[in-house]
């Protein structure tokens, strides 16, 4: 998916929320937990539930890998059904991957290969082993990095926030350096929403780039705080919600309640656009 067809996405559905499908078997309802396929059968009726309200699906691999093949497998089915339906999603693996060049281009053929199992549209990168760590996943046409940049979780202080030459923080100089890696048309930004207060200091350094902004929601962050100081001319911003919406419900009616979850915030979405 291109930068404009994203961005033509979001103002056809008023909305620039990505959903987080991160399926822990315990959290899901019953009937579903010893089910044949069952973590896809959850995926597919959250993503029917709410399609029209999202412009953008993330699975974290964590939660698929730790099911060994069969998470795997389970993935792949999900993967399959949003590539299967007539409506466009923008779909994020979130791996955060990251290591020398030939092992990057084996993780960016992995996830980010058309004639792969999964091409998925973008995946998230860890920058702290540089350039070459990263360039192997921006070779392919329509696909995009998302480089963690300055993430919600606690320990983002032991390192992020060092000061670094020119009275920077190791947060800035990813934003400045990685520009030379990729451009706005197929780079993207982690900054956590419950950072959103240090987003003018990110859209100074990134002021057309995409920012995917997880944490609201579960994690305490703040919508409107968020769109206030990360908003640009084209949106400019992916905000996920994962537990908030999936684990609304752990009843048979997870997928309505899901649904609502979702709607509201693309109410909220669609007003700001």
């Amino acid at each position: 998916m291109t930068r404009q067809e994203l961005i033509n996405l979001i103002h056809t559905r008023r909305s620039f929320l990505c959903v987080g499908l991160d399926v822990d078997k315990n959290k899901m309802p019953a009937h579903l937990r010893d089910a044949e396929d069952g973590v896809f059968l959850f995926n597919k009726a959250i993503i029917d539930a709410t399609i029209d309200y999202t412009v953008a699906y993330k699975p974290n691999l964590a939660f698929y890998e730790a099911m060994g093949i069969e998470g795997l497998v389970q993935l792949k089915k999900t993967m399959d059904y949003l590539h299967s339906l007539g409506k466009p999603a923008f779909t994020i693996a979130d791996a955060k991957r990251g290591d020398i060049g030939n092992t990057s281009q084996q993780y960016a053929k992995a996830f980010l290969d058309p004639a792969g199992d999964f091409d998925f549209d973008a995946l998230t990168i860890a920058p702290y082993m540089g350039a070459d760590s990263v360039q192997p996943f921006t070779v392919y046409d329509g696909k995009w990095v998302i480089l963690l940049a300055l993430t919600s979780n606690k320990g983002a202080f032991d390192f992020q926030f060092l000061p670094v030459g020119d009275n920077k923080k190791i947060f800035e100089q990813v934003l400045e350096t990685s520009q030379q890696w990729g451009t706005p048309d197929n780079m993207m930004y982690v900054v956590g929403a419950t950072k959103a207060d240090m987003l003018t200091q990110v859209r100074a350094i990134v002021p057309e780039s995409f920012l995917l902004v997880p944490g609201v929601g579960a994690q305490g962050g703040s919508l409107e705080e968020v769109c206030r100081y990360g908003l640009t001319k084209d949106c400019g911003l992916l905000v996920n919600s994962s537990r908030g919406i999936i684990y609304a419900s752990n009843g048979e009616d997870f997928a309505e309640r899901a649904a609502e979850e979702a709607h509201k915030l693309q109410q909220q979405m669609s007003a700001v656009l």
